[in-house]
């Protein structure tokens, strides 16, 4: 009987393995190294409720303890798009920009953009330059130059 307890264990690893592999969670990998040592207290002849203790637990103590350092060591830093490098950064105005009006058309590293103001009574004219403050979907959201300063944009306007 344990044999075959042994050999279920092993398939319900061999399955949480290639559910892993497939999905790349970081989630499934735990629990097959629970359903392995589980199924080693099958093989030495452990009760079936020892055996599901140990499944539980071990799946439990890998998953809490190990779980945050795979994914710090083993996960992808985020990028930044190529979109998010335009925060903070001036474009021109080629259409008037007027929430109310919802129209706005901006230049930005060659490509037109959607462009709405950070506030709604804010308007820019054709041909102003302004500033990206954010970007919600497709559309850039601008602020006013500022004129009177002559240092960088990006000293004024802190963006995260």
């Amino acid at each position: 009987m344990s044999l075959y307890l042994a050999l279920a264990w092993l398939f319900v690893m061999i399955v949480l393995v290639v559910i892993e592999v497939a999905t790349l969670g970081l989630v499934c990998i735990w629990f097959a190294g629970g359903a392995l040592l589980a199924a080693i207290v099958a093989v030495f002849g452990g009760p079936w409720w020892l055996q599901l203790i140990v499944f539980v637990l071990v799946s439990t103590v890998l998953l809490i303890f190990t779980k945050p350092l795979a994914k710090k060591y083993f996960t992808e830093k985020i990028q930044k798009t190529n979109s998010e490098d335009l925060i903070g950064k001036k474009v021109m105005v080629t259409e008037e920009v007027d929430n109310v009006k919802a129209t706005g058309v901006a230049v930005a590293s060659g490509l037109e953009w959607t462009a709405r103001a950070k506030e709604d009574g804010v308007i820019f004219i054709k041909g102003e330059i302004a500033l990206v403050h954010a970007i919600e979907g497709v559309k850039l959201i601008l602020v006013k130059c500022p004129q009177e300063h002559n240092v960088d944009d990006k000293e004024i306007f802190q963006y995260k």
